[in-house]
């Protein structure tokens, strides 16, 4: 089986998103980069998360090839590629329809830096305009507005968040939905504060260093 280790997290950080609700059903995706070969460790299209095996996991190349899995990859396999192939950067993405972060794409809102932890994904996480599902303009609209960030909201459908690795990935994916949340909740009672560059500069160097040395904890 090609790629073990990035099909088995990948249904880990799966069975992670509907266990904080950040996906419901079989809405949203995931894929894994592999370094070394360059292949995509992918979700399966149409497929409820909690029955789901690691074989199921498609492996792409990264000119879509499927290579391996016993089911056809995500429909939105072109977004992940098209991330790929314009950020080098990026081993992992993860698409969610999370409530509070989906509100704003809603809206055609940017989720504004009300709290420190935007800057896993930005200054603020911007919209890229709506493309149908699927299709090559919705991909080519989310790696446009995504550009050197590393979280994009897709207006009226979602989110994209991306890492230098799953963990990373995930991360962003949370700090979205948080910050968003927060946004909303805020507004119930009022104008929210929003903080400046330097604040958020000081902030991202600050996370920077956060938590133990590697290898620790």
């Amino acid at each position: 089986m090609l790629l073990p280790d990035q099909r088995a997290a990948v249904v880990r950080a799966c069975h992670q998103l509907l266990a904080t609700g950040l996906v419901r059903g079989a809405s949203g995706n995931v894929s894994v980069r592999d370094p070394a070969t360059g292949r995509i460790a992918i979700t399966p299209t149409g497929l409820a998360y909690p029955g789901m095996r690691d074989s199921d996991v498609a492996v792409l190349g990264l000119d879509g090839a499927q290579l391996d899995g016993a089911l056809r990859p995500t429909s939105e396999v072109a977004l992940h590629l098209g991330v790929y192939r314009a950020r080098p950067d990026v081993g992992a993405v993860v698409h969610t329809h999370s409530m509070f972060a989906t509100t704003f794409a809603v809206l055609g809102e940017q989720i504004p830096p009300v709290h420190y932890l935007i800057v896993r994904a930005g200054e603020a996480v911007p919209v890229a305009p709506y493309a149908r599902y699927g299709t090559a303009e919705l991909a080519q609209a989310c790696v446009a507005r995504l550009g050197a960030g590393f979280a994009v909201l897709l207006a009226n459908h979602g989110v994209v968040a991306v890492g230098a690795d799953l963990d990373a990935a995930m991360a962003v994916a949370d700090a979205v939905e948080y910050t968003a949340e927060l946004a909303w909740r805020a507004r119930q009672l009022g104008v929210p504060q929003l903080l400046d560059s330097e604040q958020l500069a000081a902030a991202r160097t600050a996370l920077a260093g956060y938590g133990q040395p590697s290898g620790r904890g």
